[in-house]
């Protein structure tokens, strides 16, 4: 019999009912997901506002921009703890981010291949390690490193300096906000390495041998063909860790110092939202845990801003390569 002649099959239509209606299931299920995630997002920083009440009601915009923070005289500002929680997280990034892209170019390009995957699984080990352990190794072995050695040399060669001399002048406690921003790179330097050594395996073969062939030494190739191509999601890395960064704990309270003094060196105690929070929450009652829980919200806004200016940034840079 004649292939042609065969009679079409029909779908039962019991079956397209059936079909439309796992598609409108999975879709509900799919928004019921992303609501419920904004739903949680917007309720935890509401009720930290709603929790902070009292402070925003007694201080007022004071609150942010005040230097005082005295619970015995119920007199609470937060400029200490967020210039800390910045100033901290910069430092990381100022050293993170080219630490990171040479990890990442040197396991993509340069190191032999045999080593690449030992290698990248020891980094990538690091981001399992507890925050706490990091902190612990910074108390016992990264502070004596920083008081016998580190802070005189800066001391000595930098504070003199006239315009950032300021920044590297204080005791040799070891404990500080450059400490902390060392330890703190040490921790976000195994998640935007990742980022960008996965990035980079992205870039096609095809255009780094034509630059080779050109005459492109290996740093002209990252610089002008790598970074290029995959620029979008090393920004997004880097804000990855970022975040990381800004909201890190236990790690911080170790070295920091907790001081709730203002400083502008380096050098000296200091404190951030997060460290602040771990430190007093267990023993805060009444307005103290009001301030703390408003400083939390000041967390939430400082973290969420930091995340819009990424998405800002890589929507910029899409409009730019056209899509």
């Amino acid at each position: 019999m004649n292939a042609t002649s065969l009679p079409a099959v029909e779908v039962p239509k019991s079956r397209d009912h059936k079909d439309a209606r796992n598609d409108r299931l999975f879709r509900y299920v799919l928004t019921g997901t992303v609501i419920f995630v904004l739903v949680a997002l917007a309720s935890a920083a509401l009720s930290m506002l709603w929790g902070g009440r009292h402070v925003l009601e007694a201080e007022g915009l004071r609150f942010f921009f005040s230097t005082e923070w005295n619970p015995v005289e119920n007199r609470y500002g937060a400029l200490v703890p967020i210039y800390g929680t910045v100033v901290t997280a910069l430092i990381a990034m100022l050293i993170a981010v080219p630490v990171s892209f040479g990890i990442a170019f040197f396991l993509t390009e340069v190191a032999p291949r045999w080593a690449r995957s030992p290698i990248g699984t020891a980094i990538e080990l690091l981001a399992g390690i507890p925050s706490i352990i990091y902190g612990m190794w910074g108390l016992f072995v990264l502070v004596p490193v920083m008081t016998e050695y580190v802070t005189p040399w800066l001391n000595d060669h930098v504070g003199t300096l006239p315009v950032i001399g300021a920044l590297f002048q204080g005791p040799p406690l070891g404990i500080g906000m450059l400490t902390a921003g060392i330890v703190l790179a040490i921790m976000v330097i195994p998640f935007i390495s990742s980022v960008m050594r996965e990035v980079f395996l992205t870039v096609p073969t095809r255009l780094k041998e034509s630059a080779y062939a050109l005459g492109s030494t290996k740093w002209e190739v990252s610089w002008d063909i790598v970074l290029p191509y995959t620029r979008s999601a090393v920004i997004g890395g880097i804000f990855l860790g970022l975040g990381r960064a800004l909201g890190e704990t236990m790690a911080v309270a170790f070295v920091i110092g907790n001081s709730v003094n203002f400083s502008a060196s380096l050098l000296e105690p200091g404190t951030t939202i997060a460290a602040l929070i771990a430190n007093d929450f267990g023993e805060a009652t009444e307005t103290y845990r009001s301030a703390l829980l408003l400083l939390g919200f000041v967390l939430f806004i400082v973290t969420f801003v930091v995340l819009a200016i990424a998405r800002f940034m890589l929507l910029k840079l899409a409009r730019k390569e056209g899509n």
